[in-house]
């Protein structure tokens, strides 16, 4: 049975169709015959308990700078819709913090992709740390004189902003090293909230693995390999994508976490991990689905679909 099915995304005409997975998930549900519909986050209101959203019935097309047709926009309760994709963009600030907890007044009647709640509860570099056996030595503070003490440990070690994405403002830094003091000027300047700072893995030149898992379940992955000059894998920031199979280490990690993941609606979910430690767990808008795919490997978007449509016909 069609779904009507709305993405809650950044400006469609922005996308860069090439790596962008939600534009992978609205090319899947399209092909499955399902409606489909888009919205920008400043379009949602909430009045009298209700949310609603302008909407526009969207077709998409795999094609560079001719990749969508937006219809007319028309208000809608979004509690009437079947599924809401939820994936704009971060930076996780409060704008996004209160767009969940607008899409949570509708989920599970609707179901949001991925749970609005728990989207908020986890953000990637703090729910990870649910899991520190399976982390490099990692610290959450601003306090410099802890930063320091966990240098001396260490050695090199990474800083970068606790809710900072596509690995902008990461910094390598070590003993001896006359930029640090201006380090962490910068960082108390620009960011309010902690820092984390972790054990540089020298193990990131042979790549940052980026594990997509689907319900819990791990599904596909993609290495991502730093440019040269760069510490940052990051796609976005010049990474090359590479195949490459899991490890039993990764197969574990996957294992530990995967309950978790079930247990919260994390349907979507992407992991980081270099050098068998697990640096990331990404619920917001995890990226890698159209690389995994046009590098030979699964078509994780027709996964994700299969899971969304059996939850679909469970629920009714």
């Amino acid at each position: 049975m069609p779904l009507n099915v709305a993405i809650q995304m950044d400006p469609i005409g922005q996308v860069r169709i090439a790596g962008d997975t939600g534009f992978s998930l609205m090319l899947e549900a399209q092909a499955r015959g399902h409606r489909l519909f888009t919205y920008t986050p400043d379009k949602l209101t909430l009045r009298d308990g209700k949310v609603t959203a302008a909407i526009n019935p969207v077709t998409v097309r795999d094609v560079e700078g001719d990749h969508y047709t937006l219809g007319e926009a028309e208000r809608t309760d979004l509690s009437t819709l079947d599924v809401v994709l939820l994936r704009q963009d971060p930076p996780f600030d409060m704008a996004y913090v209160s767009s969940t907890h607008m899409l949570e007044r509708i989920h599970p009647k609707t179901l949001v992709v991925n749970d609005p709640a728990e989207v908020r509860n986890a953000p990637e570099k703090l729910f990870v740390t649910h899991f520190p056996e399976l982390m490099p030595p990692t610290l959450i503070t601003r306090d410099r004189a802890e930063i320091e003490a966990f240098r001396d440990e260490f050695g090199e070690i990474v800083m970068k902003p606790l809710y900072g994405h596509g690995g902008a403002t990461v910094f390598k830094t070590g003993k001896g090293d006359p930029n640090f003091g201006s380090l962490c000027d910068l960082f108390a300047n620009l960011f309010r909230e902690p820092w984390v700072v972790q054990r540089f893995m020298k193990e990131v030149s042979e790549g940052d693995k980026r594990i997509i898992l689907i319900d819990g379940k791990a599904a596909g992955a993609v290495n991502r390999v730093p440019a040269e000059g760069d510490l940052r894998a990051n796609m976005v920031r010049g990474g090359a994508a590479r195949p490459t199979d899991l490890s039993k280490r990764e197969l574990e990690i996957c294992e530990r976490i995967g309950p978790a993941l079930r247990e919260r609606g994390l349907l979507l979910v992407g992991i980081d991990v270099i050098g068998g430690y697990l640096t990331e767990i990404n619920v917001t808008a995890p990226t890698g689905v159209r690389a995994i795919k046009k590098l030979g490997g699964p078509d994780l978007a027709a996964q994700l679909f299969d899971v969304i449509e059996a939850k679909r016909a469970a629920s009714r």
